[in-house]
């Protein structure tokens, strides 16, 4: 009879916070977003501005995905006081900790569109 397979206490911890990371960073546009912000952090960085650079996507999807950043608190929101009213966005400390995160993956995507360029 084959032994039941064990779920040790570390397997279980790590999937849960794996689950967790995939809740706040997971979907099509999160790590652009925070890409962006980081790789321009000393420009202002409006709605409209954004909508414009990040290909493809919509004013609706936009604006959920920043409220979600900023909720868990990724990024900063500044309204400033201009007519017409101006919103700006900025990375958050705590956002920058995802920037490493973010560049392992961007180089994984080179490396994997190199590789899928080789003829076999």
């Amino acid at each position: 009879m084959k032994k039941p397979i064990s779920d040790p206490p570390a397997c279980s911890t790590n999937l849960l916070a794996m689950n967790d990371t995939l809740d706040i960073l997971g979907g099509k546009w999160k790590l652009l977003i925070l890409h962006y912000l980081i790789q321009r952090q000393d420009i202002s960085n409006t709605f409209k501005k954004m909508e414009r650079d990040i290909t493809g996507i919509s004013a609706k999807m936009l604006s959920k995905e920043l409220k979600d950043l900023e909720a868990n608190k990724l990024v900063h929101r500044e309204v400033k006081d201009t007519k017409p009213v101006t919103v700006e966005y900025s990375i958050t400390k705590y956002g920058e900790s995802t920037k490493e995160i973010i560049n392992v993956l961007v180089e994984w995507g080179k490396l994997h569109r190199k590789e899928m360029m080789q003829e076999d």
